[in-house]
C-alpha cells in the first residue's frame, strides 16, 4: 500500500545543546523513536507553605518546578541495513555519546582549567555544561538540566559496540529563578510561559456545566 501523501509528517522530539555564552547551537540530538510515554510533575512554589502567613496564602515565588521523565530507545538495526558507516563502526555508541555530552563541560574548557591550575591560579570558576533545550514540538521548547541519566545496553557487535540501548532521562525545567538575569535560557523559558498562557486562554467553561449559576 502506497503511503498517503496528505497525511501529516510526525515530528520527533529531541535535545539541542547551546553554547552557554554565545548561544550558538553546538549539537542537535533527534530521538530515533518518539517515546510512547512522557511523564511530567509540577511542584507548586507557594510562599506560605502549609502553615504560613494568611496574607501570602495565594502568593507564588514563581513558576512551579517541573520535572519531565522519558525513555529514549536506540537501535542500530535499520542503520546497519542501510550501510550507515557510523552504525557499522560504533553501533549506537555515537548516539549515546551525543546525549551524554550534555553532562560534561567541553574538553577545551577542562584543559584550560588544568592549565590555569598548573600556572598557579588559586581560584578557577566551576565549568559550565551546555545549555540544554528539550524540544517536543514547537509549543514545548524548554531549557532543562538533566538530573538523572541511566543507560541499559542489551545487544553488542563483535567489537562490543552497543547495538541497542534504552536511555532513561529525568529533566528538570530551568525557569527564570534558576538562571542569571539576561540568560538565554531564561528568555526561552519566558517564551514558553507566554505560549502556555495563550494556549490556556483558548479553554472557556461555563458555570452551568458545574450545576451552578453563580459563585456565592
Amino acid at each position: 500500500m502506497s503511503p498517503n501523501l496528505n497525511s501529516p509528517r510526525t515530528l520527533r522530539g529531541g535535545l539541542v545543546f547551546l553554547d552557554p555564552k554565545s548561544s550558538q547551537v553546538k549539537r542537535v540530538v533527534v530521538l530515533q523513536y518518539n517515546p510512547d510515554q512522557l511523564s511530567r510533575s509540577l511542584q507548586v512554589q507557594a510562599v506560605s507553605g502549609d502553615a504560613g502567613d494568611r496574607l501570602d496564602a495565594l502568593r507564588l515565588r514563581g513558576a512551579p518546578i517541573e520535572t519531565i521523565k522519558l525513555e529514549a530507545e536506540l537501535d542500530a538495526t535499520d542503520q546497519l541495513e542501510r550501510g550507515n558507516p557510523t552504525a557499522i563502526r560504533s553501533g549506537v555508541a555515537a548516539d549515546l555519546a551525543a546525549l551524554e555530552s550534555a553532562l560534561y563541560p567541553s574538553p577545551s574548557d577542562v584543559q584550560r582549567s588544568i592549565d590555569l591550575a598548573a600556572f598557579g591560579t588559586l581560584e578557577v570558576a566551576p565549568l559550565e555544561s551546555p545549555l540544554t533545550l528539550f524540544i517536543w514540538g514547537e509549543k514545548r521548547i524548554l531549557p532543562v538540566r538533566i538530573t538523572e541519566f541511566s543507560v541499559t545496553e542489551d545487544a553488542f557487535d563483535p567489537s562490543l559496540n552497543p547495538l541497542r540501548a534504552t536511555v532513561s532521562l529525568s529533566l528538570r525545567v530551568m525557569g527564570v529563578n534558576d538562571l542569571p538575569r539576561g540568560h538565554r535560557g531564561a528568555a526561552i523559558f519566558m517564551a514558553h510561559h507566554r505560549s502556555r498562557e495563550a494556549l490556556a486562554a483558548a479553554v472557556t467553561g461555563d458555570l452551568s456545566a458545574l450545576g451552578i449559576r453563580s459563585i456565592p
